[in-house]
C-alpha cells in the first residue's frame, strides 16, 4: 500500500494521547510522515515542542488544534490548521472550554459511581495529570485498568458516548465561535472525521452548508475514524460542497488507535488537499 506522507490529526499527553509531543514527532518521522500536525483537544501547550522537534527531524509542520463544538445538541470537532498559537481570542476561548471540563468530569464520576465504578473521577484525574485536560478517554482508560470493561471502545459504547447513561454534555464552543477563533488566528478550519457523527441526512446538509457559509475550508476524508467506503463517501461530499480535504490518523496511542501515524492511505483522486497552498510538494 502507498502511504500518505501527511498526517494532520493526532493527540499527545497535552490532551488525551499517551505520548509526549516530542515522542509523537519522532514516531511520525520514523513512520514516514513528512508533513505533520499535533491537534490536541482545546489545547495549544504542546505546539512549540511539537514544532521544534518536527523541524529538527526535517519534517514540515502545521500548527494544529481540535476544538470541541456543540452543534445540533451533539459534540462536533473542528480542526484548526496553520494558525497563530498566541492569538489572544483563541487562547481565551479555549480556556473557557477547559475550565468546564472539571465540572463535567465530576458529574461523570458521580454517574459512573451508580454503576459500581468507584473513584472514577480521581482515577481519571491521575491519568490526565491536569483537571483542565480531563476527557472521557481518561475515564475510559481508568475503567479498562480497573477491569470494568475490556477495551476503551466498550466503555464508550456502554457508558460514555452521546446519549449513554454516564454521558455529560460539555459547555463547548458554538460552531460560529470555533470558526471565528480559527480564522481570527489566521488558520483554516476542517471538520474532523465527519463519519463519526450521528447526524441525520438533513442535519448533515445543514452542517455542511453552515460550515461553508462561515468560511470553512475542508473536511477530513482519509482518517483513522473512517472506513475505506467512507473515504469515497466524504470525497464526494467534498466535491459536492467545494471543500478541500484533509487526512489524519487521529492517533492517541498504539493500543487505542485504529491507525498508526504514517499509516494512512493516500487521498482518493480528484481532490484538493488543504495543505496544497502551504506545502504543494505533498501531492497525495
Amino acid at each position: 500500500m502507498l502511504y500518505s506522507p501527511v498526517d494532520l490529526h493526532c493527540h499527545s499527553t497535552k490532551s488525551d494521547g499517551v505520548f509526549e509531543p516530542s515522542v509523537l514527532a519522532q514516531r511520525a518521522f520514523n513512520n514516514g510522515v513528512r508533513l505533520w500536525s499535533l491537534t490536541d483537544h482545546d489545547e495549544v501547550s504542546g505546539q512549540e515542542e511539537a514544532m521544534s522537534v518536527a523541524k529538527s527531524l526535517g519534517m514540515d509542520y502545521l500548527t494544529g488544534i481540535e476544538i470541541s463544538v456543540t452543534w445540533a445538541d451533539r459534540t462536533l470537532h473542528i480542526v484548526g490548521l496553520n494558525y497563530d498559537i498566541h492569538n489572544p481570542q483563541m487562547i481565551e476561548g479555549l480556556q473557557r472550554i477547559r475550565t468546564d471540563r472539571v465540572t463535567r468530569a465530576q458529574e461523570m464520576g458521580e454517574k459512573l459511581a451508580k454503576f459500581g465504578v468507584h473513584d472514577a473521577y480521581s482515577g481519571a484525574l491521575a491519568l490526565a495529570g491536569n483537571p483542565d485536560l480531563l476527557s472521557r478517554t481518561h475515564f475510559a482508560r481508568y475503567m479498562v485498568e480497573q477491569g470494568h470493561c475490556k477495551h476503551i471502545q466498550e466503555v464508550f459504547d456502554r457508558y460514555l458516548a452521546d446519549g449513554k447513561p454516564a454521558y455529560v454534555p460539555g459547555a463547548w464552543a458554538t460552531l460560529d465561535e470555533a470558526m471565528a477563533w480559527i480564522h481570527g488566528a489566521g488558520g483554516a478550519a476542517v471538520i474532523a472525521h465527519p463519519g463519526r457523527y450521528k447526524y441525520s441526512s438533513e442535519e448533515f446538509k445543514l452542517l455542511f452548508t453552515r460550515f461553508k457559509e462561515l468560511g470553512g475550508e475542508a473536511i477530513e476524508v482519509v482518517t483513522g475514524s473512517h472506513t475505506p467506503e467512507q473515504y469515497h463517501q466524504y470525497a464526494n461530499v467534498a466535491k459536492h460542497y467545494g471543500f478541500k480535504v484533509s487526512c489524519g490518523s487521529d492517533f492517541h496511542g498504539p493500543t487505542e488507535s485504529k491507525v498508526d501515524l504514517g499509516r494512512l492511505p493516500v487521498l482518493p483522486p480528484g481532490l484538493t488537499p488543504i495543505w496544497q497552498e502551504w506545502y504543494p510538494k505533498y501531492t497525495v
